[in-house]
C-alpha cells in the first residue's frame, strides 16, 4: 500500500490569491505536500514537468501560459483542478466533470468539496478531463482560453530530450518545415516542434507572419531588407540569421513595395 502523501503545485500570479489557497488547503487538507508555487505558466509547466505532482490548481489567466495550456501539455500522472474568476454561469456547467473547478475568491465549503473530490480521484487521467477542458474552451473567451491575442498564437512549445522549451512567437526568426518537423528558429536557438507548416499558418498574426515559400514562413518583425540575385529571385535578409531566405514566385507580390 502507498503511504506517500499527496502533493501538489499551486500556479496564479497573484500572489495574495496564492497565499490565501495555500493557506487553505493546509487547514482542510493538512496531509497534502504543497511542493510549489508558480507565479505564471511556463514556470508551471516546468515544475509539473519536474516534480510530477498528483495535483496541479491552475488559475487559468497566467502570463507565459495559461492554466488551460499548461494542463495540456501536462504529459504524467498529475491531475488538474482550474482555478477561475469567471461567473456561476461557467461554473455550473462543470458541476459533474471528474475534474474540478475553484470559484475565486475560494471558499471553505467549495474546497472541502474539491478535497473530497480529489480524494477518490485517480492517479491517471480519465476522459471526464479532456471533456472538462473541452467544455472550458468553449465558454471561455479567445484571449483567455488559447494564451493568444485575437485568436493568434504567442506561444510554442518545443521538447529536447527531458527538456520542454516555452519560445514566444515574437522571437521567432522564421519557421522552416523539415520532413516530419517544423524548426523554429530564433537568433539564440533552433527547435523541432511536430505542428505541420500549414497548421502552424493558420494559427499566426497574419499581420507579422508572411510565408515566402511553402516551407517557409518569416516574422516580418525580423527583417532587415531584401535583394535580387543574378536570376532576379528575391531574398530576404533576416535580423540575427547568416544566410538570406529565398522567396518562391507565388509570394513575391507580397515585397514588391520593399
Amino acid at each position: 500500500m502507498n503511504s506517500r502523501p499527496p502533493t501538489a503545485l499551486l500556479a496564479d500570479d497573484e500572489p495574495p490569491l496564492a497565499r490565501a489557497l495555500a493557506a487553505a488547503l493546509a487547514r482542510q487538507w493538512p496531509q497534502l505536500q504543497v511542493l510549489h508555487v508558480a507565479r505564471n505558466g511556463i514556470d508551471a509547466c516546468e515544475r509539473i514537468a519536474a516534480l510530477q505532482p498528483d495535483f496541479a490548481f491552475l488559475d487559468i489567466q497566467m502570463p507565459g501560459l495559461t492554466g488551460l495550456e499548461v494542463a495540456q501539455g501536462i504529459e504524467g500522472p498529475t491531475r488538474v483542478v482550474f482555478v477561475t474568476a469567471y461567473d456561476d454561469y461557467a461554473v455550473q456547467a462543470f458541476e459533474q466533470a471528474a475534474l474540478d473547478y475553484l470559484l475565486k475568491p475560494v471558499q471553505a465549503d467549495r474546497l472541502q468539496r474539491c478535497i473530497e473530490r480529489l480524494q477518490r480521484a485517480q492517479p491517471a487521467a480519465t476522459d471526464g478531463d479532456a471533456q472538462l477542458l473541452a467544455a472550458l474552451q468553449r465558454l471561455l473567451p479567445q484571449a483567455a482560453r488559447t494564451g493568444k491575442a485575437s485568436g493568434r498564437l504567442r506561444w510554442v512549445r518545443a521538447s529536447s530530450g527531458e527538456v520542454t522549451h516555452q519560445v514566444a512567437v515574437r522571437d521567432v526568426l522564421f519557421f522552416r518545415a523539415d520532413d516530419k518537423y517544423t524548426c523554429v528558429h530564433t537568433a539564440a536557438a533552433e527547435h523541432l516542434i511536430r505542428t505541420p507548416i500549414a497548421e502552424l499558418a493558420a494559427q499566426l498574426d497574419p499581420d507579422q507572419f508572411v510565408q515566402v515559400h511553402r516551407s517557409t514562413i518569416v516574422n516580418l518583425a525580423h527583417l532587415d531588407g531584401t535583394r535580387r540575385d543574378e536570376g532576379s529571385r528575391l531574398h530576404l535578409r533576416i535580423k540575427g540569421w547568416p544566410q538570406d531566405l529565398p522567396v518562391s514566385r507565388a509570394y513575391v507580390h507580397l515585397f514588391k513595395a520593399m
